[in-house]
């Protein structure tokens, strides 16, 4: 099993976080043996769910790899129905060249309609855009002289330079699948079907919602491995669980982490409680521990703080994944 964490990069004017106290704070990450650093996608404000907007995660990524040395970059994850193939295969192959491989391809449908009327891609077609986004991009990547006719996407003997340095591509992560409620994202997907097969036949690593109980993950995982083998997959599918995370002082009350929580999200304590990492370590590790048994294991886990606080990230290290390792 693996850790990372998913970067409080949030967009706050003034007080967004510099380069130069992220980069401290990864190479902190790189030094206590975190595995990777992942950043969230977002154009736009995105209320009930989130109460501030994030950095743009292709150009945060590359500047954060001229800072950083080991630990691997990517997005979990990135609006893929909102770029352009071409314009992206290009975009992201640069950003794997330049941090000497280490990136990670972690994509989704998206959900807000406000982003894709802003870009004009219609809401209903983004999950189908999807799918040829995936085959486009990563067939550009694999070569020369690349034809793809597809429904929304077309292009002839296109070559685009330079390709990834990860080959045939970075790995590929999906998000998706059952969650809870409609309360955060104004929309309820009764056939989640759809969204499984697509990571079965594409993704090389799972994200399931963060919000989904164990038994909802549960379910997916059965399904996908049917998916699984109805396409043929050479390879197993791996699996992360990952979540907003702040990890208590021994008797300090949950009100204390709401300041932090309140930077992003516009939900309250009793959903941060029930959905979000917010307790003890002990408590936290506990709960983490119910996912990847629900799961059969886990691959990776990606914890996400909510400040770029390096006593935060040294009691994740110290106190919460210890117990997850034994």
């Amino acid at each position: 099993m693996r850790f990372g964490l998913r970067l409080p990069s949030f967009a706050l004017g003034p007080k967004t976080a510099s380069l130069h106290e992220m980069g401290a704070y990864l190479r902190r990450a790189e030094d206590l043996g975190f595995d990777c650093a992942v950043s969230i996608d977002h154009l736009l404000l995105t209320p009930p769910a989130y109460a501030c907007t994030w950095l743009e995660p292709v150009a945060l990524l590359a500047a954060l790899a001229g800072v950083t040395r080991t630990i691997k970059l990517g997005t979990m994850v990135l609006v893929l129905p909102l770029r352009n193939p071409a314009y992206f295969a290009k975009e992201w192959a640069t950003l794997d060249l330049l941090s000497g491989g280490r990136s990670i391809f972690g994509v989704g449908v998206g959900w807000h309609e406000e982003e894709f009327a802003l870009m004009g891609v219609p809401h209903k077609e983004r999950g189908r855009r999807m799918d040829e986004m995936l085959e486009a991009v990563t067939a550009l990547w694999a070569g020369d002289n690349v034809t793809y006719q597809g429904k929304y996407y077309q292009f002839r003997n296109l070559t685009i330079d330079p390709k990834p340095a990860q080959r045939p591509h970075p790995p590929i992560w999906i998000g998706g699948g059952s969650q809870p409620f409609e309360k955060v994202y104004g929309q309820t997907v009764t056939n989640i079907d759809p969204v499984l097969k697509r990571i079965a036949r594409y993704a090389d690593t799972w994200v399931p919602h963060s919000s989904a109980t164990p038994e909802m993950v549960r379910g997916d995982w059965e399904k996908l491995l049917t998916f699984s083998a109805q396409v043929g997959r050479r390879t197993p599918l791996t699996k992360v669980y990952s979540n907003f995370v702040y990890v208590l002082r021994k008797g300090e009350r949950p009100d204390a982490a709401a300041p932090h929580f309140q930077t992003f999200s516009g939900m309250d304590l009793d959903y941060w409680r029930a959905y979000y990492l917010l307790g003890e370590a002990e408590e936290l590790a506990e709960r983490i521990r119910a996912r990847i048994e629900a799961l059969g294991g886990i691959d990776w886990v990606v914890l996400n703080p909510l400040s770029f606080d390096i006593g935060q990230l040294e009691r994740l290290a110290s106190e919460v994944l210890p117990r997850l390792s034994g």
